[in-house]
């Protein structure tokens, strides 16, 4: 419900708080300064949250405030909170980006459209509140955040995390705080001091108050404000000796409740009828609470005994003096009149314009199963999850469970409800759900769906060897029943099997696709993730020279045009091991191109950070640091705003290349820890390969071949494990075991071969020269240094000239290899391949010749997210679109933008990038 002040009929005597009254007005100040501001504000029921934000209210002169209070009975519908919050906001909806104002209208049912990515909700209302807050800075008081609808708490919980420099200030009442509000500071409140509460209660106290009495009252209320004021009433009430009595030893939540109840037992019985209504709608619509009393019978009048007992106020909206009080008048009526009010309401509400909420207390109403009533909640979850809200789905179709009478919708039901669960992230509450849907009779096709929707939630949850082999059997269990979800089914066993690698349970990649390719083939001509099958499938059992037509294909349609969206969300990370798999640089590169810009504007930021590491994975290997630095800082925007956790495989694969061994040692032995704690193999190998790397380029090869052949050992000719090959054929070339470097070049050449890249044969060329002699070594040297010449992959060529002119110093051809370690030193240095560059150095003084490192520009002070928004206005991106992709509002984007211009002593956008080519 929102509000611009305090809460009509509410009436605290405020005492004490002094400490947290001076923290809101810090904050008050600072988003009147322009700094965007959150904190939660914690406590038990009664102990004074609602009035300190009532204070804050009072104290932030010069601010719009906007009020929200969260009520339990609207948990079930999805952003019904936050559209409460931005209602008075939406006529600014035209003036956000399109992708932004297309969602929110979408998760506020205002215009139809694709299911809202719930962070893409949170970047729209943080768009939104900047951009009324550029007017006059804006206060958003988030009350009794605990009972907010699980869409909505995510989104504001986001929007706090993201505030930047912005007059925006969000506080939050609540009891215990969830995960959506991690990272927010606390201002935790306790009981009011014996003193204080003294104070109270002399301030609320008209009559005397035996000081022994009083000082147990105090003692056994803890200092609740609520509990001690709820006291005072029960005294007046029952005159109570004159002030030496007590009430009866309860707890401290009953006891207000109790002091509630009583209250209401002195109502007429019309008013408690009214009041029970608005109770039993927690919208707070004064129209609709009248309309359902006309149709009890319920007089006008009736509100005045509860508006003057100060209960309630009705006017444009109805509101309790506490949430606790609304409870109250629910619980203290009987179940018939409860169903009464609810089928009241029922018939009150409009089935067009709001038939969720009508569902809702239809289901109410029922003391059975009701098959009718269950189908309009199935029909409402299907609305929720087109908005976006998987767990209001996941909540309505729990209730239609209860309600069904015929087992088959039943189990259907509560299948629907399990995954709802899987997509909102409640993975425990979807294996109760499957667990119970086992529990009663299920046809084949819902077992099997049992196997898989129970696998999904294993690989969601935690990326490790578990997920793989229960989705192997869903999908053995659904190739007779459902071809096309079979098909899908092994996808994504075939994926959780890349990322258990190694590490997998019970079930390997092998017996993952020697199960793909029995599926039967589907009716009509394949579609593309038929393709994606067939062609992983049998690059793992037939090897990549069979495979590889079918991979090119792939590579093909995942770089042309017929693409859309919705494919390339889906099937994109799959196909990029086509393109990996035939050392297809360009194609890799493209298709994650696509696939990131695709991520970010569907908000599919959950997914984001995996492909942002792909693609630095690829601008790496080129030696674009730069880019790879811009792509980690985004990664970690993302991951810092949506609460993702991914192994650091931007910032290993950046360490190993640059070479610094202080910074990068400590990092890829504690990420290796990690993938293998969490049995994640495929981050294993890929830390692994980078420390390989990075040890080759020290010289170190005897510990560069351990951490080698356990990457090459993880998935054999995919992904790191078969790059690590060229790894390890070098470390094992100079610890002198050549018929070890000689087994891992067998292992290599298929894939390189049915490549036919300049990439692939490069490398393959480069490795082949280690083990070669006299004019086979200098044939495939300058084979490899023309193939990758021609790659753009800058670090690759510098290695290559780098052991070519390591050879020739040991043929004793000095000025030739003076001339390709020169060449070496040059590409390797300018590009930033330290470790590399230091090797062909070494070389060249070898040879008698002193090599100055090329000076570059110092570094400057820029921040990472400094030096990535920069480069992002360079490139010509708007303010709101810098912002998009980095969770924050574009007026923290212009404030960032105005430091980097003082720090690069530039004054217009045009002058940013050769600041930055200067910076190196």
């Amino acid at each position: 419900m929102s509000r611009l002040t305090g809460e009509p009929g509410r009436t605290t005597t405020f005492v004490g708080r002094a400490r947290e009254r001076d923290r809101l007005a810090r904050l008050v100040d600072a988003v009147r300064a322009g700094e965007g501001q959150a904190l939660v504000v914690r406590g038990d029921p009664g102990i004074g949250k609602s009035a300190l934000l009532d204070h804050l209210t009072q104290d932030a002169t010069g601010c719009r405030v906007l009020r929200v209070v969260g009520v339990r009975a609207e948990r079930e519908l999805a952003f019904a909170g936050l559209h409460q919050l931005c209602a008075p906001m939406l006529d600014r909806l035209d003036r956000l980006p399109a992708p932004q104002r297309d969602v929110l209208g979408t998760a506020f049912g205002l215009t139809e459209g694709a299911p809202p990515q719930p962070f893409l909700v949170g970047l729209a209302v943080l768009s939104l509140l900047s951009e009324v807050a550029q007017e006059q800075p804006l206060l958003c008081l988030v009350d009794d955040h605990h009972w907010f609808d699980r869409a909505s708490a995510g989104a504001l919980g986001f929007v706090a995390r993201r505030l930047g420099a912005d007059p925006v200030g969000v506080v939050f009442g609540t009891r215990t705080p969830g995960g959506d509000l991690a990272g927010i500071p606390e201002l935790r409140l306790t009981g009011l001091s014996d003193a204080h509460a003294r104070e109270l209660l002399r301030a609320a106290l008209s009559g005397p108050l035996d000081a022994r009495v009083r000082d147990q009252i105090v003692g056994e209320s803890g200092g609740n404000p609520l509990a001690l004021l709820e006291w005072l009433r029960d005294a007046a009430r029952k005159r109570l000796a004159g002030g030496f009595g007590l009430p009866d030893a309860i707890s401290l939540s009953s006891r207000i409740e109790d002091g509630f109840r009583r209250d209401l037992a002195e109502l007429p019985p019309e008013t408690r009828q009214l009041l029970l209504l608005a109770a039993a709608d927690p919208s707070g619509d004064a129209s609709l609470v009248w309309r359902a009393a006309g149709i009890l019978g319920v007089r006008l009048h009736a509100a005045t005994p509860a508006v003057e007992a100060g209960l309630a106020d009705f006017g444009t909206r109805v509101w309790f003096r506490h949430p606790l009080l609304r409870s109250a008048v629910y619980r203290s009526a009987s179940v018939p009149e409860r169903h009464a009010a609810h089928v009241a309401l029922v018939e009150a509400t409009d089935p067009a314009s709001d038939p969720d909420r009508r569902a809702w207390h239809r289901a109410q109403a029922l003391s059975g199963p009701d098959e009718e009533t269950a189908a309009e909640l199935e029909a409402s979850a299907a609305r929720a999850l087109a908005r976006g809200g998987p767990a209001a789905a996941a909540a309505f179709l729990q209730h239609a469970v209860t309600l069904s009478t015929d087992p088959h919708r039943r189990a259907e039901r509560t299948l629907a409800a399990a995954e709802a669960g899987l997509k909102a992230g409640a993975f425990d509450t979807a294996l109760n759900l499957l667990a119970a849907a086992e529990a009663g009779p299920l046809d084949e096709l819902q077992g099997a769906r049992v196997d898989m929707l129970r696998g999904h939630v294993g690989f969601a949850s935690a990326l490790d060897g578990t997920a793989p082999p229960q989705l192997l059997k869903a999908a053995r269990r659904l190739a007779p029943l459902d071809h096309d979800l079979a098909r899908d089914t092994y996808l994504t066993a075939w994926m959780s099997a890349v990322f258990a690698g190694g590490l997998t349970v019970g079930t390997d990649l092998g017996e993952i696709s020697r199960a793909a390719r029995e599926l039967p083939p589907s009716e009509g001509a394949p579609v593309t993730a038929d393709l994606l099958l067939d062609a992983l499938s049998l690059l793992v059992i037939a090897g990549p020279a069979e495979a590889a037509p079918a991979l090119r294909e792939i590579n093909a349609l995942f770089t042309g045009l017929d693409i859309d969206v919705q494919e390339e969300l889906l099937l994109g990370w799959f196909a990029q091991a086509s393109a990996s798999a035939v050392w297809d640089h360009r194609a890799w590169h493209d298709m994650l191109v696509r696939q990131v810009e695709c991520a970010r504007l569907a908000g599919a930021f959950d997914r984001l950070p995996i492909l942002l590491a792909a693609l630095a994975t690829t601008t790496s290997w080129a030696g674009d640091f730069a880019t790879s630095a811009a792509l980690l800082a985004e990664s970690d925007a993302v991951c810092a705003a949506t609460g993702t956790t991914i192994a650091p495989f931007i910032a290993v694969l950046l360490g190993a290349l640059r070479g610094d061994a202080n910074e990068a040692l400590p990092l890829i032995t504690a990420a290796a820890a990690e993938a293998h704690a969490r049995r994640q193999g495929v981050a294993a190998a890929y830390v692994n390969w980078a420390g390989a790397i990075l040890l080759n380029g020290l010289g170190r090869h005897e510990q560069a071949l351990g951490l080698a052949v356990s990457s090459a050992a993880d998935l054999p000719g995919l992904y790191c494990s078969a790059w690590a090959l060229a790894e390890l054929i070098e470390a094992a070339v100079h610890t002198g075991q050549a018929e070890r470097a000689r087994e891992a070049l067998d292992r290599l050449v298929p894939s390189t071969q049915a490549s036919g890249t300049d990439f692939g044969l490069g490398v393959e060329a480069r490795v082949r020269a280690l083990l070669s002699t006299g004019d086979a070594a200098e044939t495939r040297y300058r084979e490899a240094v023309d193939r990758l010449g021609r790659t753009g992959l800058g670090p690759e060529l510098g290695r290559a000239h780098l052991q070519y002119g390591e050879w020739l110093r040991r043929e004793n051809r000095r000025a030739d290899a003076r001339a390709e370690l020169r060449t070496a030193h040059e590409v390797l240095a300018g590009l930033g391949v330290e470790a590399f560059a230091e090797r062909a150095r070494r070389e060249l003084a070898a040879l008698g010749e002193r090599v100055h490192h090329p000076r570059t520009a110092p570094a400057g002070t820029l921040t990472e997210q400094e030096a990535l928004i920069a480069r992002l206005a360079a490139d010509g991106h708007t303010n709101p679109e810098i912002g998009a992709q980095l969770f924050i509002s574009a007026r923290t984007v212009e404030w960032h933008l105005r430091k980097v211009f003082a720090k690069l002593g530039v004054a217009s956008r045009r002058e940013l990038a050769p600041a930055l080519a200067r910076l190196g």
